[in-house]
């Protein structure tokens, strides 16, 4: 008796593994790709840095003369050191304040009961949806009469609390079993002791994230602190850097060097937090 021959169909269905390499292959390239496009805009950046002014306006990429001395210059001779603490002290002190008020806000929404929580929640929400431009103004002339502007606080006053933390800090609250809060209410442990002791430890992720956020958010500042700063030791880094590129004329060989620098505690902050960062953009888009 003949053995009866495997249908056409079934001989040209290809394997599996084959699919599945040549799939993950496409995927490969497609990220090489991406990765070669978003590093060369930095490559750029550093390797002009290191050009001399001559240099700067000859073909090719690659410095002929490699220096040092545009990153001398910056340092030296410009407010660069000083630009820099002053973005790094409004971050951390913003990013503190956050990470403090936000929580306490979404704690305060996700577990307490009290009437017109609900409504407090979605004016606070609603503010997301208002434009940065549009609320530079009241933010203006409220430093005027404070008699705050030029200041630090004034610089970190807008962003000292988020209604963004404190929608992600609500969601994450609710997500904590009611139980573990009325067992230690029933030990007699007041509400900030619930709020310190046993809500905040059960949301670290979404505080590190929050915090990360807001870290670079701040950092990266430029328009408010462009038009609350009048003096120059005041600057951040972003306003120092812009008002630099302007009074440097085309030496683009300094503005590369000083963008290179502001450019060192981001990476910093990504590649020590980077699973933080990911886990928090994760867990951020779960809740939202």
């Amino acid at each position: 008796m003949s053995v009866p021959r495997a249908s056409s169909q079934t001989q040209s269905t290809p394997r599996p593994s084959s699919f599945r390499f040549t799939s993950r292959t496409w995927v490969y390239m497609a990220l090489t790709v991406g990765s070669v496009v978003t590093a060369f805009p930095f490559v750029w950046m550093l390797l002009t840095s290191l050009k001399t002014y001559s240099d700067v306006f000859q073909p090719g990429i690659l410095p002929a003369n490699p220096t040092l001395e545009n990153y001398a210059h910056v340092l030296e001779k410009t407010g660069y050191v000083r630009w820099f603490l002053n973005s790094v002290g409004v971050a951390a002190a913003t990013t503190v304040s956050v990470l403090f008020f936000d929580s306490l806000v979404g704690y305060t929404l996700a577990k307490m009961k009290f009437p017109g929580k609900e409504i407090i929640f979605v004016i606070i929400l609603s503010t997301v949806m208002i434009p940065t431009e549009m609320l530079v103004i009241p933010w203006y002339v409220s430093a005027l009469k404070l008699g705050i502007a030029d200041s630090y606080f004034a610089i970190a006053l807008p962003g000292l609390i988020s209604a963004f933390g404190v929608f992600l800090m609500r969601g994450f609250f609710e997500g904590i079993p009611d139980e573990l809060f009325d067992a230690a209410r029933m030990d007699g442990m007041g509400e900030f002791g619930l709020f310190t002791r046993i809500g905040l430890p059960l949301v670290k992720p979404a505080l590190a994230a929050l915090g990360i956020f807001t870290f670079l958010g701040n950092y990266n500042a430029y328009l408010w602190p462009l038009i609350i700063i009048q003096s120059a030791n005041m600057r951040t880094l972003p306003v120092g850097i812009a008002l630099f590129s302007g009074e440097s004329g085309a030496q683009w060989q300094l503005i590369m060097a000083a963008s290179s620098l502001a450019v060192i505690p981001v990476l910093l902050v990504f590649t020590v937090f980077q699973r933080q960062i990911i886990e928090g953009v994760v867990l951020t888009g779960v809740k939202g």
